[in-house]
């Protein structure tokens, strides 16, 4: 998946000072040379908690929080010592939790993390990062495609594996059939489709391959393609969205003693991430480039304004998960096979999350959230 883009800088200053005193010693008789002073071991240093998250996709402002929460210290400042293990096209960060590969994952909530847990899994979600969904579905200008309905005829592009439910629930909503009423092609993971007409309609990230739209050249202008050249349908205006990027663990690790403390630190230490990604914006973007991302750096600067968006504002505070969003995610799940029946009651929770705001000063809520402007450069450069 797409594995799927203001600010006023965040200051952040530690000041720490150590007084050491020393105590003299006992005066010596005359003849015998002073006692040398006292001094004491140093304290031995804190040691840190290792523990493992693992991303579903490779390194881009998708994940800036986390990795800004590695990078500024966040992490260490809540006594752990965290391994960042990006995600690929063959890891399935459900597989890896659920096997022990890594205490925390970011995955999708419905195809990943619930579909994970029905099958088996005893997965759960404690925190949910994105509160909305990044999906489009993307045309060019001519093609006349403005509503779902004008999907009817039109060769639909979609990536499928799971991701398609979002696009089907639209067009069954407006009486739509899938398999009837379009022509569904197996959509790459780019918009090579759409750029050469093999699609009329393609799926796009809003943070990802809708920008490599913009980072192209119009043939007929010779200047890279604009917003204006567009048409965009946006399944969250749409009413059949799913949430995405949240967080897992097992229910079994977080029994073990001591664990759940873990866990609530290090929700703490990636929300304080996500809220310095909002606030040092170019800081954080150049965080995302200094860990590897083979994407450029006009791309993650969209990417992560993008992804911002997704995430602020929270209205119930970063990472709590939306109970009506949820059971739509769920609704849709069902209707489209991703999930057989509705999950348990203990698929998600939020008090780990809630705990983790407990220790958070600053804006948790993002409610004056506000784009930027970001200009794209060809090839996302």
């Amino acid at each position: 998946m797409t594995a799927p883009k203001r600010l006023a800088p965040l200051s952040i200053a530690t000041l720490a000072s150590v007084v050491l005193a020393a105590c003299a010693a006992p005066a010596a008789p005359p003849a015998a040379p002073p006692a040398p002073a006292a001094t004491e071991a140093p304290a031995p240093a804190t040691k840190l908690t290792p523990v493992r998250v693992v991303l579903q996709w490779v390194p881009q402002s998708q994940f800036a929080g986390y990795y800004a929460a590695k990078d500024k210290g966040f992490y260490a400042e809540e006594g752990l010592d965290v391994t960042i293990i990006p995600g690929g096209p063959d890891i399935a960060p459900a597989q890896v939790v659920a096997s022990d590969g890594a205490e925390f994952g970011v995955a999708w909530l419905p195809g990943r993390m619930l579909a994970a847990r029905e099958g088996g899994a005893d997965l759960v979600n404690i925190a949910q990062i994105f509160q909305r969904s990044g999906t489009l579905m993307v045309s060019f200008k001519e093609k006349n495609i403005t509503k779902v309905e004008d999907f009817k005829g039109k060769n639909v592009g979609s990536w499928l594996l799971g991701n398609e439910a979002e696009l089907f629930a639209a067009m069954r909503k407006v009486g739509l059939d899938p398999d009837k009423d379009a022509k569904i092609i197996k959509q790459n993971f780019d918009m090579s489709q759409l750029l050469n007409g093999e699609v009329d309609v393609a799926q796009a990230m809003i943070y990802n391959e809708y920008a490599q739209v913009l980072e192209t050249k119009n043939p007929a202008t010779g200047e890279l393609y604009k917003p204006e050249d567009l048409n965009v349908i946006d399944f969250n205006e749409v009413g059949t969205a799913m949430l995405q990027d949240g967080i897992m663990a097992r229910e079994s690790w977080l029994k073990q003693p001591g664990n759940e403390d873990i866990a609530v630190r290090f929700l703490r230490a990636t929300f304080k991430g996500w809220m310095f990604c909002r606030d040092s914006f170019d800081e954080c973007v150049q965080i995302v480039l200094n860990n590897g991302t083979a994407l450029g750096e006009s791309h993650m600067r969209w990417q992560l304004n993008e992804v911002n968006a997704l995430i602020w504002p929270s209205p119930n505070g970063i990472g709590i998960m939306d109970e009506a969003l949820y059971k739509q995610t769920v609704e849709i799940a069902k209707t489209y096979g991703i999930l057989k029946g509705d999950p348990d009651a203990n698929a998600y929770r939020t008090d780990l999350a809630k705990k983790a705001l407990e220790g958070l000063s600053g804006d948790i809520k993002g409610e004056n959230f506000k784009k930027i402007t970001v200009e794209l450069k060809e090839g996302g450069n």
